[in-house]
């Protein structure tokens, strides 16, 4: 039998029992290296083990001679941009030898390469991760260094309204999830100098940029290092679901379902928020951006309060706060009344089912609460073509032969209705979830122990809610603590130019809003 080559025992040392990549000492030589190796030989054979090259299909390292030098340019077939980089090869080529004879790197970045983002990097690891990031690097044997030329082109949807955020008047524009367009879109509704925006990268593997904005000379500058601070400390693999694992890294609220940040993705929203004092934080390939510090108050408020006129912005918030009760507390309330008529007013008699269903009216209301949101969850998963028929369907079987089969009375269908419409109607749909979750807590208190778990269940949800934090700021700021210039402001829309100063939640450095 023949002896075993070295490509047998590197096979057998890969196909352990325990799954784990055993690495050759020579392998780990080239996964640790650091500098740029001086021939392409073993440049390409550090790349292998670094980035996968000859094993991916999408890295791609092109060598080309241009007058006398030998040169190597890395790219990822998906990111890179073609014109770009032809534009750049193009103008190469006509490069005599006496160009770039002398101190090629230098050449070639001051006079050769006619593109506006090119530096010089001499270690390894922030070429590869450049270059992982949708850079090209330009590699030249001899040479210590290479040039990592931004010619960045990742696939990304056009930019459009969002879904959840809709106004009737205003701005159709809404964030994607290329960062870079997000904090254009930004920009391009402030230009102010002050206006910062600083980058991290986060994720042992995926290396996520996360973006902190704030005006310099607004923003609490305690807030903005310790939001920085924490950022940086996230310990982990990665953000593969981006801004969503990275407020659960930062926050640690465990199982509050309350929403600890807001999220937007309008532009202008964010813009605004900026404005008072907010720090906001991007997340590249999240269309969302998280506002910090927030309250359950401006969670509650919308962009189409303010784009229209003062008095019908009010009315419009009032109808929010009215349906955002509703859902909260109109079916524990009719429950209660139901099941102990004395506690009905006169007036009220004719509330409570007429004809008593086969199901006892929690089991309706619970089965009716768990199809609302098999319902909802059917049509997000629905294809639009179908989701008409599937609305069709769910209103008929659940609306209508669920009553004339007993299985439900009209009054739990109607109410409940009314509070999942209270629902959908609240601006945060993380706030609308939480809500839910609170709905049917209450009503499971109050059908346990009657009006002292109706009382005790709202009793409780203030407790939680008065002592929730979000980053230092009171979560029911400014009912608990009180603030009534503040809740003023929070009741009544005020018109633009009466707004001469700013919240205090944020504490701004800067507090007048509008010149003297």
């Amino acid at each position: 039998m023949a002896a075993p080559t070295a490509a047998d025992k590197k096979m057998a040392q890969r196909e352990k029992p325990n799954d784990q990549e055993v690495l050759t000492d020579e392998e780990k030589r080239f996964m640790e290296a650091a500098a740029v190796p001086p021939t392409f030989a073993e440049l390409k054979r550090v790349l292998e083990e670094k980035v996968g090259l000859s094993k991916s299909f999408d890295i791609v390292f092109r060598e080309m001679v241009f007058g006398t030098v030998h040169t190597g340019l890395l790219y990822v077939n998906g990111f890179a941009k073609d014109t770009v980089l032809t534009d750049i090869l193009t103008r190469l080529t006509y490069a005599t030898i006496g160009e770039i004879a002398d101190h090629p790197l230098e050449r070639l970045m001051d006079h050769l390469i006619p593109h506006i983002q090119v530096e010089e990097s001499e270690k390894l690891d922030d070429i590869v991760l450049k270059v992982l990031s949708g850079s090209a690097a330009l590699f030249v044997e001899q040479q210590t260094g290479a040039l990592v030329i931004d010619s960045k082109s990742f696939p990304v949807r056009s930019i459009e309204e969002p879904a959840l955020e809709r106004v009737v008047r205003g701005a159709r524009d809404g964030f994607t999830e290329t960062l870079l367009t997000n904090v254009s879109l930004v920009r391009r509704r402030l230009r102010d100098p002050r206006l910062k925006l600083e980058i991290l990268q986060i994720g042992a593997r995926t290396k996520t940029d996360v973006c902190i904005g704030y005006i310099n000379d607004i923003a609490d500058q305690n807030l903005v290092e310790s939001l920085r601070d924490k950022i940086k400390g996230v310990d982990a693999d990665g953000l593969p679901l981006a801004d969503k694992q990275l407020e659960e890294a930062i926050v640690r609220k465990n199982w509050n379902p309350y929403p600890h940040v807001r999220y937007s993705e309008r532009p202008d929203v964010i813009a605004a928020h900026l404005l008072e004092g907010y720090v906001v934080v991007f997340v590249d390939t999240s269309p969302s951006v998280m506002i910090m510090p927030t309250t359950v108050f401006t969670l509650i408020q919308h962009a189409e309060e303010y784009r229209q006129t003062p008095t019908v912005g009010t009315y419009l918030r009032w109808v929010r706060f009215i349906g955002m009760i509703a859902s909260i507390f109109l079916l524990p309330l009719w429950y209660l009344m139901v099941v102990h008529p004395e506690l009905k007013p006169p007036t009220l008699e004719w509330i409570g089912p007429q004809q008593p269903g086969h199901l006892p009216l929690l089991l309706q209301f619970l089965f009716a609460e768990i199809g609302i949101d098999l319902m909802r969850m059917a049509a997000v998963h629905t294809p639009t073509p179908l989701a008409t028929a599937m609305g069709l369907v769910a209103a008929i079987l659940v609306g209508d032969i669920a009553v004339k089969t007993g299985l439900f009375v009209n009054e739990v269908i109607l109410y409940l209705a009314v509070a999942a419409i209270g629902m959908f109607a609240t601006p945060s749909y993380e706030l609308g979830l939480a809500n839910r979750i609170v709905r049917l807590l209450l009503l499971l208190s109050t059908a346990l122990f009657d009006v002292t778990g109706f009382i005790g269940g709202i009793t409780v949800w203030v407790l939680v809610l008065a002592f929730t934090r979000s980053y230092n700021s009171p979560y029911l700021w400014p009912f608990i603590p009180f603030n009534g210039k503040a809740l003023l402001a929070i009741i009544v829309r005020k018109p633009f130019p009466t707004a001469k100063t700013r919240l205090s939640l944020t504490k701004p450095k800067d507090k007048t809003r509008q010149p003297a």
